[in-house]
């Protein structure tokens, strides 16, 4: 079973097209979404997070996000930390979600999928891209954050020109019928080398 690696900056729609790969009833992996559980729900990372960002990190065993954000994205050593603490756990969880699966092929999306690495465990990548101003304007929407929270997140991405050179395939979401579009023929395309 192939995997597509599925990234993109914050903003750019990831989220989106992984739908779009849903409805054409293809398994999708959201690692965000499974780092959240792991957060909530591993005791160990738990221990290991509080030990890196302390006590407060958690209330009422619940991760304290915004604090845990204040505390890593200003700095890039804690936050590798932070990564290195939750991404290898998602990896072990994404290898026993995908042999679970009956499919030609699986999405796993990921928001930071170049920086770490895991492109190389995949098949074939495709790179989510909008302009800037488009990305803020969503996450505004999303999340009701300042554009200078936003774009100091997106200070600890790689850029779209850095991601494009290693990624198989782009897809420039700003109009969500030609995305759909775009996202079918690629899935055809997969069915195809499959």
């Amino acid at each position: 079973m192939k995997t597509l690696g599925l990234t993109g900056g914050i903003g750019s729609g990831k989220t989106t097209v992984a739908n779009f790969f849903k409805e054409l009833g293809v398994p999708v992996f959201i690692a965000d979404l499974e780092a959240r559980k792991i957060m909530e729900e591993d005791v160990e990372v738990q221990e290991k997070i509080k030990r890196l960002l302390g006590d407060e990190a958690y209330s009422n065993g619940h991760p304290n996000r915004k604090f845990i954000a204040s505390q890593v994205f200003p700095d890039k050593n804690k936050l590798e930390r932070l990564n290195d603490i939750i991404h290898p756990a998602v990896a072990q969880y994404f290898e026993r979600w995908k042999h679970e699966q009956d499919a030609e092929y699986v999405v796993y999306e990921a928001a930071i999928l170049f920086e770490k690495g895991g492109y190389k465990k995949c098949d074939f990548n495709l790179l989510i891209t909008a302009p800037l101003s488009e990305k803020i304007k969503r996450v505004q929407m999303r999340d009701r954050s300042s554009p200078e929270e936003i774009e100091a997140r997106m200070n600890h991405q790689w850029t779209d020109e850095r991601k494009a050179e290693l990624a198989d395939f782009v897809i420039e979401n700003l109009d969500l019928t030609r995305t759909r579009a775009a996202v079918l023929k690629l899935h055809e395309t997969l069915l195809k080398s499959a």
